[in-house]
């Protein structure tokens, strides 16, 4: 079994939060680029329609969609990170609930909202959990199901998977963060995109690089310290 060898490596993983935001941070970077060239892509198509109410049902439609998206690889990446270090199926089960209810709201919604407001932007406030829990469901348990297989494999196995999940994971949280500015009230957000960039990268960095790394781990070290005791 894998886990012995990832235990005895415990010790050797010291993921500091900083450590951690400077390995992601290139990885948001181009993620958050490539998102604001999609976007871009879209609002000029969007804009031949005219009508705002059309394309703003658009927008909603594609934030929902990679939101949920979203959902999918932060519940995978949380249980490979936890299970790596931890036997307690309880807790991870708990943790690959809660991490990505938590970051992916934060990193979709709450603070693309708030930079919105930051900018001057009357923003509408949305929370799927609240309104679209029977859509959110399916993809918190796939991602669930998906993380609890993959820690299965070997870590050797999971080499590929670290580095495409963290790429994947951020390009699908800065587009999901980047519709709902645009859904929820920033329509001309065309004219203040460099404050954009700068926001969108902290709004998907912080809460992805937690809910990968940093929290996964936390809770693996404090039940290793429990079972201990």
């Amino acid at each position: 079994m894998h886990h012995n060898h990832d235990h005895n490596d415990f010790h050797n993983h010291e993921h500091t939060i900083k450590s951690e935001l400077v390995h992601h941070l290139p990885y948001a970077i181009f993620g958050v680029a490539l998102a604001l060239s999609v976007l871009s892509l879209f609002s000029f198509i969007a804009r031949g329609f005219g009508e705002p109410v059309v394309m703003i049902k658009g927008f909603k439609m594609l934030f929902h969609s990679f939101h949920f998206m979203h959902l999918v690889f932060a519940a995978t990446g949380t249980l490979v990170m936890f299970r790596r270090f931890s036997h307690s199926v309880f807790s991870a089960l708990v943790i690959g609930v809660v991490s990505p209810m938590v970051f992916c709201t934060l990193s979709d919604s709450i603070l693309p909202y708030l930079g919105g407001r930051a900018l001057g932007v009357d923003m509408h406030f949305h929370l799927c959990f609240m309104t679209e829990l029977k859509n959110v469901i399916p993809f918190l348990v796939v991602g669930i199901i998906n993380g609890w297989v993959l820690s299965g494999h070997h870590t050797s196995k999971q080499g590929f998977y670290s580095v495409f999940s963290h790429a994947v994971h951020i390009l699908v949280s800065a587009l999901a963060a980047t519709f709902y500015l645009v859904s929820h009230g920033f329509f001309d957000w065309h004219k203040q995109i460099g404050a954009v960039f700068i926001f969108i990268i902290i709004a998907v960095v912080i809460p992805c690089t937690l809910s990968d790394v940093v929290v996964p781990l936390f809770f693996a070290k404090m039940r290793n310290k429990h079972e201990k005791h």
